[in-house]
């Protein structure tokens, strides 16, 4: 069974960036990657299968870009 994760950049202050991620467009969670270590936390503390596949997609954005993405989608 596949799985659809799409995520949103909702802040980028100057340390943290803020999406807000979830299955097929239901922006239901919240994940915040630190600028620095690239260490990524959810703010529900369930840091599951999608936040690991989302988190992914969007620091390896970051490093083939040198910016982190307006909107992300992972698909499997």
């Amino acid at each position: 069974m596949g799985m659809m994760v799409a995520a949103r950049r909702v802040e980028a202050p100057a340390h943290k960036v803020r999406y807000e991620f979830g299955f097929e467009d239901r922006f239901d969670r919240i994940l915040v990657i630190d600028r620095q270590t690239l260490e990524a936390t959810v703010e529900d503390g369930d840091f599951n299968a999608a936040a690991s596949a989302i988190t992914a997609k969007i620091v390896n954005s970051w490093r083939s870009a040198g910016d982190f993405p307006q909107r992300m989608l992972f698909a499997s």
